[in-house]
């Protein structure tokens, strides 16, 4: 994972509202896709860039993938997000 990519990821409402359906579980593409009014190519397009900044990962059960969270991405960007409060030294911006 890079964080140019993480944050190109982030940076679309949709990707976020993908991640947000997630939250609730595993989903096929399918699935997600019935969430949107968006072609089912679109939808791919997107899972394939979250997939790049691995913020979900994929897994074939039978004739369908599943998406998932990768929660542990979310906890190692909160850790580089908290840093920069433990370095601060109290100084306003």
């Amino acid at each position: 994972m890079t964080i140019n990519a993480l944050f190109k990821a982030l940076s679309d409402e949709n990707r976020r509202k993908i991640l947000d359906l997630l939250r609730n579980g595993d989903l096929t593409a399918g699935d997600i896709a019935n969430h949107f009014e968006m072609s089912k190519p679109g939808v791919s397009q997107h899972l394939s860039v979250l997939k790049n900044a691995e913020l979900v990962y994929s897994i074939k059960k039978g004739q369908y993938v599943y998406y998932s969270l990768n929660s542990t991405v979310f906890q190692d960007v909160l850790k580089w997000i908290l840093q920069f409060n433990s370095n601060s030294k109290g100084e306003d911006l």
